[in-house]
């Protein structure tokens, strides 16, 4: 059973808001990829990017317009809530233009809700079939859920809940940029095992593969370790306390007592 346990107590000196130049680099790396990831699709009709091969077009082109409606917007929104996501974490603009914060917060809230949505739509059609649609499909529930529990903290008042749920939520989202870079890592581990007549579609595809679970699950460790190591509400495995109750009685019946 999966419980939330009580901030730890911190240890050492380090920053409640982490290093300004990891911030940084999250920051410029999400906004490189949202202008990519928009970018490419802005360029022409999805038929048109389809017939160029440009990303995953060719994938949604033929799908029915629900379908493709559900591509376009989350392209869209998924784009707006990773290029909105590190101002949350700005220390800086929290202080001094609280406003603008929660300005920010709820517009990527709502750009995760329907990017979350949206995307556990296009898992469905994926091009690597129930490999995509469990790997996508849950980071697309996780993702949705997060920002919920993330909302609802705050909704409570419970500050230190929401800056927990609200780091796993963006490592969730933070997997645009890092399904890129463990795109680009398998592709070249295969470079020394490749020759002059394998076509370059094959290696694609087997380093595509493993991205549905690899673009996240290393995200959502690192997030915990974060929030561990911040002294804020992490997660833990208990045991259920039926279970725990039921101990003495049993013990107490072996003992004959």
């Amino acid at each position: 059973m999966t419980s939330i346990a009580p901030p730890a107590p911190a240890k050492g000196r380090s920053r409640p808001g982490g290093s300004p130049w990891s911030w940084a680099w999250v920051a410029l790396s999400s906004l490189a990829i949202t202008g990519y990831f928009v970018g490419q699709y802005a360029q022409g009709t999805l038929d048109s990017l389809a017939h160029e091969h440009v990303g995953l077009a060719a994938d949604y082109a033929s799908r029915a317009l629900p379908i493709r409606a559900a591509f376009y917007a989350h392209i869209v929104f998924a784009g707006l809530s990773l290029a909105l996501g590190p101002w949350q974490f700005s220390k800086r603009l929290r202080n001094r233009s609280p406003r603008v914060h929660r300005a920010i917060g709820q517009a990527y809230l709502v750009s995760v809700a329907i990017g979350s949505v949206s995307g556990f739509v296009m898992s469905m059609f994926s091009s690597v079939g129930l490999l995509g649609f469990f790997g996508f499909g849950s980071l697309s529930v996780l993702w949705g859920w997060t920002a919920w529990r993330g909302y609802k903290a705050i909704r409570e008042r419970d500050i230190r809940s929401h800056q927990a749920w609200m780091l796993r939520n963006f490592a969730l989202t933070y997997a645009a940029v890092t399904l890129r870079s463990w795109f680009g890592v398998l592709i070249l581990a295969q470079v020394p095992f490749t020759h002059g007549a394998d076509p370059f579609d094959a290696i694609l595809t087997q380093a595509y593969a493993p991205l549905p679970f690899l673009c996240w699950l290393p995200n959502i460790v690192m997030a915990e370790f974060m929030i561990r190591r911040r002294g804020l509400p992490a997660l833990h495995i208990t045991t259920p306390p039926s279970t725990r109750h039921r101990e003495p009685s049993a013990q107490a019946a072996a003992n004959g007592g």
